[in-house]
């Protein structure tokens, strides 16, 4: 019987997928609002609304990609 521990033909696990990333629709959010918001004369309101917009969508990655990695 081979011992496991120094057999390099023993299988290993299988790693994780790497967790999705929702940062970047936050800082899209924020930058297509504020250009949004300059046009209408509203930049400030409009770079909230869009980090707000952005906001949700990073939470809709982060709970779907936690219901696929197994973590719920």
């Amino acid at each position: 019987m081979k011992n496991l521990e120094t057999d390099n033909r023993a299988p290993k696990p299988a790693p994780k997928a790497a967790p999705m990333a929702g940062g970047f629709f936050m800082a899209l959010g924020m930058l297509g609002g504020g250009a949004i918001g300059i046009f209408l004369g509203e930049s400030s309101a409009g770079m909230i609304i869009g980090l707000s917009a952005g906001n949700v969508i990073a939470l809709l990655i982060w709970f779907r990609d936690r219901r696929n990695s197994g973590d719920v």
